[in-house]
């Protein structure tokens, strides 16, 4: 005889539940004789301040291994897992971090949990493990009541005529047992992720501070792959572009006597070997400048304005290297500001400033191009302001007609 998938599923699960309910009861009704003790002691003694006291103290130090228990509960036999409630302790205990540390943890949750509300849960694992038992005991009411004396049996059962209706009521109660068994767990369940887990604010807390650091690990992997391309460039694809460029020119200087048009074609390529070394080297340096990585965003943005075609007037004041993410990001903006002033504000001189402020590196390019640039045009200003979001940072572009042009990007640089 085969057994349904559904069937054994449903009895599995039935039985599952119904372990879970059953290993629930002891832990629910733990607390229970500390407050009836406290409540026969008051009234029996009067002294209701060292009762109060002593059952306090029994409270605080029973909830945390009840939550412990309850965890483990949750987690071996039905599959949910109960987070803890870790909020970091305060550096220096006052009033003030001690009343931060406990809207953190809110430590009532769980004592509430555990005093009032697993005595009613207690109450609902027996009433769901009666029915357990009663619909067991009406399903075999034929086997066990042959065991009893034929005068008890005629008395209790009416021999045979009751004996039916029995047996069809433990169907039923067996029947309802996994449904009741369930929802019962799923009440269950809900309550702990509720008063034992943490609270919906320091659930949204820690999943901020996940994707905050996650971001931070994708923009720290792409900007070392940028690194990884600038080198492979430079030490690979560049230096066969030099060396073909070489052995160009030493083909024109070594062999006068080529013709006019063999001459012609190998200076062309000689020609167009160095300008695809320029464009290369400008490349690397949009990726990203080694010297940047080397020296840092001073020796950096000195060799930019030295290649800017106008007068760059710069100034630098760090106190110390920031991130390499932070730093790349600010060349960059200074880069794309200047290439702008050149290309399309027509300007004839430009500033750029660059200062730390506390944990804040605070970036301004001006221009006295034409002006009417527009961040929100969709052009390279929007990926840069993209580029200074992506490190919580801000950025704001002044540019009226006529000018001047003003870029400012601060961007926190705290390590």
């Amino acid at each position: 005889m085969t057994i349904p998938a559904g069937l054994r599923r449903t009895v599995l699960r039935a039985r599952r539940d119904t372990g879970f309910l059953a290993a629930g009861v002891l832990p629910h009704l733990a607390l229970v004789p500390v407050w009836a003790w406290a409540a026969a002691t008051t009234a029996r003694t009067g002294n209701w301040l060292l009762t109060v006291s002593v059952s306090a103290a029994l409270v605080l130090l029973g909830t945390p291994v009840l939550t412990a228990v309850q965890r483990a509960r949750y987690r071996v036999l039905i599959g949910v897992d109960v987070p803890r409630v870790t909020p970091t302790a305060p550096e220096q205990w006052t009033w003030a971090s001690t009343a931060r540390w406990l809207a953190a943890t809110r430590p009532w949750r769980g004592i509430g949990y555990h005093l009032l509300l697993g005595p009613l849960l207690a109450l609902l694992e027996l009433l769901v493990l009666a029915v357990a038992a009663a619909g067991l005991a009406g399903v075999i009411a034929y086997a066990w009541s042959w065991a009893l004396p034929a005068g008890i049996r005629r008395d209790w059962f009416g021999y045979l005529t009751q004996l039916p209706a029995y047996t069809a009521a433990g169907l039923l109660l067996l029947c309802a047992l996994p449904w009741t068994a369930r929802a019962v767990a799923r009440a269950e369940a809900r309550a702990a992720l509720g008063l034992l887990g943490p609270s919906r604010e320091q659930r949204l807390q820690e999943r901020v501070d996940q994707l905050a650091v996650s971001r931070t690990d994708l923009i720290e992997a792409v900007d070392a792959e940028r690194r990884r391309i600038e080198r492979d460039l430079h030490d690979g694809t560049q230096q066969r572009l030099v060396s073909l460029a070489v052995n160009l020119g030493l083909a024109i200087a070594a062999r006068p006597d080529l013709p006019s048009d063999a001459r012609e074609v190998i200076a062309r390529a000689h020609l167009e070997a160095k300008e695809a070394i320029t464009e290369l080297n400008d490349l690397v340096r949009g990726l990203h400048p080694a010297v940047l990585e080397d020296r840092g965003l001073d020796a950096a943005l000195s060799g930019l304005a030295a290649r800017t075609p106008l007068p760059v007037r710069l100034r630098v004041d760090l106190e110390e290297r920031v991130a390499p993410n932070v730093e790349s990001v600010a060349y960059f903006v200074i880069s794309e500001a200047l290439t702008n002033a050149t290309k399309h504000a027509n300007a004839m001189r430009a500033e750029v400033m660059v200062h730390q402020v506390g944990e804040v590196l605070r970036v301004r390019v001006t221009d006295d191009g034409l002006g009417g640039a527009d961040a929100a045009a969709g052009t390279g200003l929007t990926g840069l302001a993209k580029r200074v979001g992506s490190l919580d940072g801000a950025f704001h572009v002044s540019s009226p007609v006529g000018g001047p042009t003003t870029i400012t990007a601060e961007l926190p640089c705290a390590r």
